[in-house]
C-alpha cells in the first residue's frame, strides 16, 4: 500500500493513505477531496500530507487556500485533526464531540459534523448518512462499526470509514474471485443499541442507503481500499453482506 490521490471524475479525488499499527502493518486510510460548483473544496477525514501526495493535493488546491472546511467524520479516526489544520489553517473544521475531547486545543466549528446543520451546508453536493440502530460513538474504545458517510451523487461516490469494508482477495484465489468483498464491520454487533427495534432499524437503513446509491460507481472504504461498481450491483453485495452477519446480531 503506497501514498496516492486518484481522481474519480466529477470532482471527486480519494486519497490513499498509509496507517502503520506498531509501526509495522498498514492497514491504510483515506481522505477524500470534493470540489464544489464554486470551485472551492470541501475534505473529507484528515490526513498528514507528505512528499508527492503533498505537491499534488496542493497544487488542486490553490496551495491549500481553496479548501474551505475539513469534515472529520469517523469519531475514532482523530489521529490527523491537528496536522490537517496546520495544513488549512482557513478551512473551517468539524468533528464528532468525540474529535472536540481528544483535540480541545483546535478551533473546532460549534455544530457536530454529524449535524443537520452540517448537512445543510453542503447540500446537495454531498449526502451524509448515520447508520440506524447502531451507537455512533461507542463506549468501548474498541467498537469501530459507527460512522457518517458521505455520498457524493455526481460521481456516484460512496466514502465511508470502518462501517462498511472491502475483503482483499489473497493473490493466489484472485483468478477465482478477482474482486474485494463487501463485508460490515465485524464490531458491529457490539455497537448495537438496546432499544427495541435496532435491527430492525438498521436494516431498514441499509435497505434504503442501497436504494440511494443504486448507481453507485464507487466505494471508497477507510482501511481496505476502492473497488469500482457496475450500476445496480452495490445494492445486491450490500445486502448480502447484512444477511452474513446478521446472525450474530443481538435480538429485538
Amino acid at each position: 500500500m503506497s501514498e496516492s490521490i486518484q481522481d474519480l471524475g466529477q470532482g471527486f479525488w480519494t486519497i490513499r493513505g498509509d496507517l502503520k499499527i506498531g509501526g509495522v502493518l498498514n492497514v491504510g486510510t483515506q481522505a477524500a477531496l470534493v470540489r464544489l460548483p464554486s470551485g472551492r473544496f470541501v475534505m473529507l477525514d484528515s490526513y498528514p500530507l507528505r512528499g508527492k501526495l503533498r505537491e499534488q493535493v496542493m497544487a488542486l488546491t490553490d496551495g491549500g487556500r481553496a479548501v474551505d472546511a475539513i469534515l472529520n467524520l469517523h469519531p475514532f479516526h482523530t489521529l490527523h485533526c491537528a496536522v490537517a489544520a496546520v495544513d488549512f489553517p482557513q478551512a473551517r473544521l468539524y468533528g464528532s464531540r468525540r474529535h472536540w475531547a481528544r483535540h480541545p486545543d483546535l478551533s473546532w466549528q460549534p455544530e457536530p459534523v454529524e449535524s443537520e446543520a452540517v448537512a445543510a451546508m453542503f447540500a446537495p453536493d454531498l449526502e451524509f448518512t448515520l447508520p440506524a440502530g447502531i451507537d455512533y460513538i461507542s463506549g468501548d474504545e474498541r467498537v469501530h462499526a459507527g460512522s457518517l458517510l458521505a455520498w457524493h451523487p455526481a460521481s456516484r461516490t460512496l466514502h465511508v470509514d470502518d462501517t462498511i469494508n472491502l475483503l482483499p482477495v489473497p493473490r493466489l484465489l484472485q483468478p477465482l474471485f478477482p474482486r474485494p468483498r463487501i463485508f460490515l464491520h465485524p464490531s458491529l454487533p457490539k455497537a448495537m443499541l438496546t432499544d427495541a427495534g435496532a435491527r430492525e432499524a438498521l436494516h431498514s437503513w441499509l435497505h434504503g442507503l442501497a436504494q440511494r446509491c443504486t448507481q453507485l460507481r464507487w466505494l471508497c472504504a477507510a482501511h481496505s481500499g476502492l473497488r469500482e461498481f457496475e450500476p445496480g450491483k452495490f445494492s445486491d453485495e450490500l445486502e448480502a453482506a447484512y444477511h452474513r452477519i446478521e446472525r450474530k446480531l443481538p435480538p429485538g
